[in-house]
């Protein structure tokens, strides 16, 4: 029988502390910050409203874009790494979960958060190296085919559970199933207007 979980052996303190590290790690809205520290306003005023790379591009910033996407990215990293130093599996996966759970719900912003794309990418990345890397080249190759971020970011997200399947990782499926619910759920607006046609591509405003 398939594990579809790691084996929770640790403590509950030990996994309480993990979920509010990633949570913490997770819920850091770079996207508002960098664009305030490059003096291009409330990025919640821009665009979609939305606080990730796609929409800072929107302010015509190219740089503010890449900063956000890279920092959005790490701290999904990070949320694994550093737990993985000094924990087992369990609280990594907890830890992962709840940085993207805080970047798409930050207390913050009154659980207004980004999309959470570059926080999964990063996330799967540092869980499962070669699956990261099959969902970073889906979400590349769908962005220049189809010109549109949130195509790319929902294909790629649903193709770390097919990856992990694949590359015989039965233990983090429910993990991944459970974020990518989380990533369509936080694009359900765009799947509406990808499906009636509107939805708009890369570097266009809203």
């Amino acid at each position: 029988m398939l594990e579809l979980l790691p084996d929770f052996t640790s403590k509950p303190e030990v996994l309480i502390a993990a979920c509010a590290f990633g949570y913490l790690a997770g819920s850091i809205p770079f996207g508002i910050l960098i664009s305030k520290i490059l003096g291009l306003g409330d990025l919640r005023k821009v665009g979609s409203g939305n606080i990730g790379a796609t929409n800072v591009l929107r302010t015509g910033n190219k740089l503010a874009a890449f900063l956000t996407l890279l920092f959005d990215f790490s701290k999904g990293i990070c949320a694994v790494l550093i737990v993985r130093q000094y924990f087992g599996e369990d609280a990594v996966q907890v830890s992962a979960f709840s940085a993207l759970a805080g970047h798409c719900f930050p207390i913050w912003l009154k659980f207004r958060g980004g999309k959470g794309v570059a926080t999964f990418l990063g996330v799967t990345l540092a869980l499962f190296f070669i699956a990261g890397i099959i969902c970073c080249f889906v979400w590349l190759i769908v962005a220049l085919v189809k010109k549109m971020s949130s195509l790319a970011s929902l294909t790629s997200s649903a193709s770390a559970p097919i990856a992990a399947i694949f590359l015989n990782q039965p233990n983090a499926i429910i993990l991944l199933v459970l974020m990518v619910g989380i990533v369509f759920f936080r694009h359900k607006q765009n799947i509406d207007r990808i499906i009636k046609g509107v939805e708009p591509k890369i570097g266009k405003t809203k």
